[in-house]
């Protein structure tokens, strides 16, 4: 009897440390989701394990945990070196306190030169410092939404060079393509064709564009006064002449001068001798529009004598036509016909060739 009542308290015993155990086991924390929360120590191989688990606590949530224990930097959160900007100038800092401007500054023969478009000069003031200019670097465009347009706007044409006007003493001005300065004066290109014009019958050098008259049609070259120009025109379209050839002509001739009077008695704008001008007609050679009325007349005959060669009727302009006719058709070997005609066909741009078949005389 006591044997057995001792056999059932040990039972009881026996269910209660169990059921103490359950118990304890059941009273364990738990997450507001209602997973168990990973143990320390165990949180790398939770995470490992499961594709959707949270980093823990202190962990870069922008780096992935590999094998080794060093974080690796998600595909795309790297950033790429950007380029460097784009050179677009030079900023010039004189010795005076001022500033300026180029395109481009060199060295040559120990003296610096500067570039502004199509202009090459020299530098005569002390330059303290030159600095390069870059272009401003733009911040990244936001990607665009779903809802964005995907057309991009055209980016617009570069604007055309710029050509330049050569402003001459006494109010004469022409338009060329390109310039290039030195110390003996500037090289000068129109189309295919380039002059030197010396520096003591340079007033200035300005950009076309800044040159333009506001709501006004800009002209290719003009002598700075406004009567020669119309008479210029007009005797040109009279008579079939390029007016721009008469222009030459005069440019070369006299400068511009309709006082002008040479050694050799040549006379007025156009610079008619004597015969010539009583030949056309022209009774006051001084007067602008008379020596313009003769000059362009006889420009006219010499072209159509010499089937359209301007060549040879400048040739003739200068030395007579006889001189022309007495070396069969071709530029009189004087160096000052030829050097004249190799001049006024630069400036003018016309498709005409010195002929050189005649020697020069030595």
């Amino acid at each position: 009897m006591n044997v057995t009542f001792k056999y059932f308290n040990l039972c009881l015993l026996t269910v209660g440390i169990l059921l103490a155990c359950v118990g304890s086991m059941n009273a364990q924390p738990q997450s507001p989701g209602g997973n168990p929360t990973v143990r320390e120590g165990a949180a790398g191989k939770a995470t490992a394990g499961n594709p959707n688990a949270k980093p823990a606590a202190g962990e870069n949530p922008t780096a992935k945990q590999a094998a080794g224990g060093n974080p690796t930097v998600k595909e795309g959160a790297g950033t790429q070196a950007s380029a460097e900007p784009k050179v677009i100038g030079q900023k010039i800092q004189f010795a005076d306190g001022s500033t300026g401007n180029a395109d481009e500054v060199f060295k040559l023969n120990g003296e610096l030169w500067i570039r502004r478009g199509s202009v090459t000069e020299r530098i005569t003031r002390s330059v303290k410092s030159v600095e390069t200019v870059r272009e401003p670097v733009e911040k990244p465009r936001e990607a665009a939404g779903p809802d964005a347009s995907a057309a991009t706007e055209t980016a617009p044409n570069p604007p055309a060079p710029d050509s330049f006007w050569v402003l001459l003493k006494g109010g004469a001005r022409m338009k060329v393509d390109e310039v290039t300065q030195n110390e003996e004066g500037a090289w000068c290109r129109r189309g295919n064709f380039s002059v030197l014009i010396s520096a003591d019958r340079i007033e200035g050098i300005e950009s076309a564009s800044a040159a333009k008259p506001a709501g006004g049609r800009q002209r290719d070259w003009t002598t700075g006064n406004i009567k020669i120009d119309q008479l210029i025109r007009a005797n040109g379209t009279r008579f079939g002449v390029d007016p721009y050839l008469v222009f030459c002509v005069i440019e070369h001739e006299s400068q511009f001068h309709p006082n002008a009077l040479s050694p050799k008695g040549a006379q007025g704008l156009m610079q008619l001798m004597p015969g010539t001008a009583s030949r056309f007609g022209v009774k006051r050679p001084y007067d602008p529009a008379e020596n313009i009325y003769g000059g362009t007349q006889y420009l006219k005959e010499l072209l159509k004598m010499f089937n359209g060669r301007i060549d040879l009727a400048l040739a003739s302009y200068n030395a007579g036509e006889g001189a022309v006719l007495k070396y069969g058709g071709n530029v009189p070997p004087y160096r000052e016909t030829r050097d004249y005609v190799k001049r006024i066909t630069r400036r003018y741009g016309g498709d005409a060739t010195v002929d050189k078949s005649s020697p020069a005389p030595r």
